[in-house]
């Protein structure tokens, strides 16, 4: 078996991985806990787009709002790229601010994108009610990949 060779996403290509994907997962401590979930999101723009549901995870993160974020692209156990996300994430109030108003409205357009129907009478998931915008703060990535015998 060849060696894998790791190395270094430059800027675009994280961000190209992140706009390719809609599944990731967001980690965020509390005290002395750290919690990760999965989450359905869009990238763009330097901001991760998503919605989640009233309870635990929202009254910790309205107290604690840094969060880490992650996507992985696996082909093969060495052919693999991953980026890795630090921000802060916000949940913006449709009846607050003309500001949060206008951030609210654009994470609801950004996520139907994903999922038209979102926030709607026929969304698949009705019970998540709540839009959440991460502001990226750093971005890194990291791949492998073996190369092919010369």
């Amino acid at each position: 078996m060849q060696q894998p060779q790791f190395h270094v996403l430059d800027r675009a290509e994280c961000e190209a991985l992140l706009a390719s994907q809609h599944v990731g997962r967001m980690a965020f401590t509390f005290r002395d806990r750290v919690d990760i979930e999965p989450i359905h999101y869009v990238y763009a723009n330097g901001f991760i787009y998503g919605r989640t549901q009233r309870g635990a995870k929202v009254t910790v993160l309205a107290h604690h709002p840094w969060v880490a974020f992650e996507v992985d692209e696996v082909d093969a156990l060495f052919s693999w790229r991953s980026v890795v996300v630090h921000g802060r994430i916000a949940f913006p109030d449709p009846e607050g601010s003309p500001q949060e108003a206008r951030q609210y409205a654009e994470a609801v357009a950004m996520f139907r994108s994903l999922v038209p129907t979102a926030f709607g009478d026929d969304d698949p998931t009705p019970g998540r009610e709540l839009a959440f915008v991460i502001a990226v703060l750093e971005l890194t990535g990291r791949a492998a990949t073996i190369n092919a015998s010369p």
